[in-house]
């Protein structure tokens, strides 16, 4: 009898488990805002046409091109050339789709001249994947195609990511045709990111600043631009493992700890620029003593009445933690982080 009872009574136990299990593996899930199905509708291109290969897609209009030179010596313009298996891994068509209609209506048409010019420019349009009229989410599944079955795992991310959800195409930011890197270079990384975020860049131009407009470190040393499930899309699981990998020194572990600021650097430091000095979010004795009740360091009956506004770490110097007691050598005052 009591086995049975023990056993009713780790039933439902056990069914909550299975659906927090269930529930939290649905939510960590990526999801566009719209149906994925929706996107490729958009992507299939012209059911009626057919595909050409890329020699007819450069013949006679983009052998001489620059978006095709830059792209043939990228990597992904490598892989218009056949594998060992004899097939292509990607070509034009793979992004444009099937272009045997569009070839039809521009055969015989000068590029050179006006009209006819014309004539080809609405031709793609009309017969190829128009970019210009693709939401920014069906123009990112064109690049996930491919991207998502590679060993790129921050790309996994994507469809949830903050950039997805605000309308950010891969495109935006990584120009297919635009060069022959694909990667944009870190010292490009600056004006990408900061044009849009206006108010980081605001920031960035304060007297203390993390030095990413002297393209001495990147906006991409800290966060994940394509998209994870940490604060702020931070390369870290906390704001201090993401703020040690470059100040191990700050990290600990100490004897004395600074309670609870050890976990969150953002509660004294405002990380991309402040008018304070070290990143300060105040000057330093207003922020100490959000937390800490002023004392005075004079004995005479005018300094017991007044307050000191010195600076707290002309005394506190170890004011991440320290491993040391105080001056007074009581470990129970709790260090004091004076040495």
């Amino acid at each position: 009898m009591r086995l049975r009872l023990i056993a009713y009574g780790l039933l439902p136990c056990l069914a909550l488990a299975a659906f927090f299990m269930t529930g939290c593996a649905k939510l960590k899930e990526g999801k566009p805002i719209v149906p994925v199905r929706e996107y490729e509708k958009l992507l299939l291109g012209k059911l009626t046409a057919d595909y050409v290969g890329d020699v007819n897609c450069l013949k006679g209009c983009h052998t001489h091109d620059k978006l095709a030179l830059d792209f043939k010596a990228s990597t992904m313009g490598d892989q218009l050339k056949e594998s060992s298996s004899g097939m292509k891994i990607v070509d034009c068509e793979s992004c444009h789709g099937p272009a045997s209609e569009m070839m039809k209506e521009i055969k015989g048409l000068d590029v050179n001249k006006k009209d006819d010019y014309e004539k080809i420019v609405r031709s793609h349009k009309e017969n190829l994947l128009d970019y210009s009229t693709l939401p920014a989410g069906a123009l990112s599944l064109i690049c996930l195609k491919c991207h998502t079955s590679n060993a790129t795992f921050n790309i996994h991310n994507w469809n949830g990511s903050i950039h997805a959800t605000n309308e950010v195409s891969c495109s935006n930011c990584h120009p297919i045709h635009g060069s022959s890197d694909l990667i944009v270079d870190p010292r490009a990384v600056q004006k990408l990111c900061l044009d849009c975020h206006v108010d980081i860049r605001v920031q960035f131009s304060l007297p203390n600043h993390h030095p990413v407009r002297e393209e001495k470190i990147f906006c991409t040393d800290c966060h994940e631009p394509h998209g994870n499930s940490n604060y702020k899309n931070l390369r870290e699981m906390t704001v201090k493992e993401t703020c040690a990998r470059c100040h191990p020194e700050k990290a600990g572990p100490f004897l004395f700890e600074h309670a609870d600021n050890t976990e969150n650097c953002a509660m004294c430091h405002s990380p991309h620029g402040s008018v304070n000095n070290s990143l300060l979010k105040l000057p330093e004795t207003f922020l100490c003593k959000q937390c800490h009740h002023p004392h005075s360091i004079t004995s005479d009956a005018i300094g017991g009445k007044s307050m000191s506004f010195t600076r707290c770490t002309d005394c506190h110097s170890m004011i991440h933690g320290s491993d040391n007691p105080g001056l007074s050598g009581d470990v129970d005052a709790g260090g004091r982080f004076t040495r």
